[in-house]
């Protein structure tokens, strides 16, 4: 019956955690980097104290969303790689899925990735250069071991592997963060751009015998 009770009451927390990750999501995508916890509290329906009891602070909130949004793209980016496709597509559509990311939800990237020149006094102790840098190593080993997965780099295979993921994931961060804000060009031809650069080594580069291919 105990254990019951405590299936039944982490399943409530996490229900909760859930809905109030997603109120948050809300304000985020209205607000953009000048989200407050004490406007995702409002729009949660609960006061600051009870938001804090569920994440701690800011900074335990932001890498909440942080994972949430990650594991969504990282989702969408292994399905980019694995699909049915010749390399050069995969790899255009895998820089496609990102980009493509960051321009359907920008505040949520702003959020993410810049912080607010006019936060609350009592929250500019809230560093996101410190809790982004995370996220984006993140998503490099994630890269590195798919490149891994996939692709004969010789002896130091995993390492060289580990140097193109996170290269990569800091082409795409650096060209996605000055595109965004400016909009130079399309996103297709930035897409292009970027897979012209990278097409160097990576289209002679065999396939591993024990691999799924890439």
């Amino acid at each position: 019956m105990e254990s019951t009770q405590q299936t039944d009451q982490q399943g409530t927390a996490e229900r909760r955690r859930r809905e109030l990750l997603e109120a948050a999501d809300r304000v985020v995508l209205r607000d953009g980097p000048k989200a407050s916890m004490n406007a995702i509290a409002a729009e949660a329906g609960i006061t600051k104290p009870i938001l804090y009891r569920h994440f701690g602070d800011k900074a335990g909130l932001y890498q909440a969303l942080a994972v949430r949004h990650t594991d969504a793209l990282l989702d969408s980016l292994r399905a980019a790689l694995d699909a049915p496709a010749e390399r050069r597509r995969r790899v255009e559509a895998t820089l496609d899925t990102y980009l493509a990311a960051i321009e359907a939800r920008p505040q949520v990237y702003r959020f993410l990735m810049h912080p607010a020149e006019d936060s609350h006094a009592a929250e500019r102790g809230f560093d996101v250069g410190l809790h982004s840098a995370p996220l984006l190593r993140r998503l490099g080993e994630e890269l590195a071991k798919v490149i891994a997965e996939r692709v004969e780099l010789g002896p130091d295979g995993e390492e060289l592997a580990r140097v193109w993921g996170h290269g990569i994931v800091g082409m795409m961060h650096a060209a996605g963060d000055w595109w965004l804000g400016e909009r130079p060009c399309g996103r297709a031809a930035l897409v292009g751009g970027l897979t012209d650069l990278l097409w160097g080594r990576l289209a002679t580069a065999g396939n591993r015998a024990d691999g799924p291919g890439f």
